[in-house]
């Protein structure tokens, strides 16, 4: 009998304890913050319908276009202008850009232009960043100031201008790359990362006699490679995609154009590429639709990026993220 009596005793003392602890989890469960929730089937739904709908607004377009510069002028005819469906596919765009040699001297010239002036860029934003992360260097504090009010200020294109062609920069390659050589986004971007980089590391360094130079190169940028990786690509996009540079610092007809400036003309204007024009269309014209020559410029023009995209996006947002919310 006290044998059955205990056991009933503990049944209902688990009981009550296990009815308390139940509602303990689901006191705990409301005071969660919404996003560390379980999601609804709602939820995931309209998630998935949002990604698929920005993935096509991107992959679309980039698919047309790419689709229009191997079709003929008989299937852009008949989907009357960007083709959808594949129909007459044929290579004479891409096949007239190649012997014409314009394009591909420009596209070189984008190349050499993007690499040189990327590494310059990311040089000169790295050590910029590391001295103002330094609280005790010279200036820092003047030199940051006057970088965020350059943000706000500037001097104009006339007096920039002015300033490059004084200095022999018109009809030279530095002035596509000098000008916009430094982004301050980007240097306070680094700088906020460089300011909090284990500096208990970075003070052990110093103990054993480290300068800063090989503080630099040996202790901070291997611990910095996401950010380092997203102001690369930062700037190979800026440099890749400049424009408005070459129109102001190159003249008309220059050979020295990069590949931005020949789509443009090409595409807006009809400029030769080769030694045909679509005013003077020749038998290499005959064969390819201008539609056609004008969308392959541009998937010559985007692909560089794509291809390079995916091997720093891993970095992308731990980069942007690390340098913006340690700051």
């Amino acid at each position: 009998m006290t044998t059955t009596t205990t056991t009933v005793t503990t049944t209902r003392r688990a009981a009550t304890d296990g009815g308390v602890s139940g509602e303990m989890r689901r006191r705990n469960r409301s005071k969660r913050p919404v996003w560390e929730g379980k999601p609804s089937v709602a939820g995931q739904t309209a998630k998935g319908i949002s990604l698929v709908f920005y993935l096509a607004i991107i992959i679309v377009p980039v698919y047309t276009v790419t689709l229009t510069s191997f079709s003929t002028q008989g299937a852009i005819n008949r989907a009357g202008g960007l083709v959808i469906f594949p129909d007459g596919l044929t290579l004479n765009a891409y096949h007239l850009i190649i012997s014409g040699g314009v394009v591909v001297r420009a596209l070189v010239i984008s190349v050499l232009v993007t690499v040189i002036g990327t590494l310059f860029s990311l040089v000169v934003t790295i050590l910029a960043a590391y001295g103002l992360s330094r609280t005790n260097s010279l200036g820092h504090r003047v030199i940051l100031l006057t970088l965020l009010v350059s943000t706000f200020f500037t001097g104009g294109i006339i007096p920039l201008f002015l300033v490059v062609s004084f200095l022999h920069g018109y009809d030279a390659y530095w002035s596509l790359i000098l000008p916009s050589a430094i982004s301050v986004f980007n240097v306070i971007i680094m700088r906020a990362f460089f300011s909090n980089t284990a500096a208990e590391v970075i003070e052990s360094g110093r103990i054993d006699g480290a300068g800063e130079w090989r503080l630099l190169t040996r202790i901070v940028l291997p611990m910095s490679k996401a950010v380092t990786a997203v102001i690369a690509l930062f700037y190979a996009v800026s440099y890749w995609n400049s424009w408005f540079n070459i129109l102001l610092f190159m003249p008309a007809d220059s050979v020295k154009w990069p590949l931005q400036m020949v789509m443009y003309n090409y595409v807006t204007q009809g400029e030769s590429v080769g030694n045909t024009s679509i005013g003077n269309i020749g038998s290499a014209l005959s064969k390819t639709a201008p539609l056609s020559l004008q969308m392959a410029i541009v998937v010559l023009t985007i692909v560089p990026i794509l291809i390079a995209f995916p091997f720093v996006s891993k970095h992308f947002s731990k980069g942007v993220l690390l340098g913006a919310v340690k700051g």
